[in-house]
């Protein structure tokens, strides 16, 4: 064997390798860190989604107050806002209704609670109605939690 050989065997003989405890450490450390993430981002989702829905609940009532004002009356149904009769043009573009950020229908209500004239709702997380935290029902006139 050559001289190199011996210097280059003898190197490879003291390079230190990580050992499995180390790496195991490590990936403990890293699945800590994702944990304490996901914590203080999963609840920040949930409210985005609230806001969501009820901005969109805004936009409807813009359409449902232009749909009042074309005709005297508000309709009986979320859908006559994109496919209203007799000739007018739709008061929400795109041709069907939008979907709360869960997915599910938007329920209309007519007349709302408390007297007023309708009610934009959504069931929240869960789709039932009821429920607290990010299952609790939103309404344009408020969240439906404490109810």
């Amino acid at each position: 064997m050559t001289h190199t050989r011996i210097i280059r065997r003898k190197r490879l003989q003291h390079q230190r390798a990580f050992t499995l405890i180390e790496i195991m450490i490590v990936v403990v450390i890293i699945g800590l860190l994702a944990g304490l993430v996901a914590v203080n981002l999963i609840p920040q989702a949930e409210e985005a989604k609230r806001k969501a829905a009820l901005a969109q609940m805004k936009s409807m009532e813009q359409a449902l107050e232009l749909y009042k004002l074309d005709t005297g009356q508000y309709p009986d149904s979320l859908q006559e806002l994109v496919s209203p009769s007799s000739g007018r043009a739709a008061y929400l573009k795109g041709g069907k209704l939008p979907k709360d950020p869960w997915n599910k229908d938007f329920k209309f209500i007519v007349p709302g609670i408390d007297g007023q004239p309708y009610e934009i709702i959504s069931y929240g997380s869960d789709g039932q109605p009821g429920g607290t935290g990010e299952n609790a029902d939103i309404s344009n006139w408020g969240t439906s939690e404490g109810k």
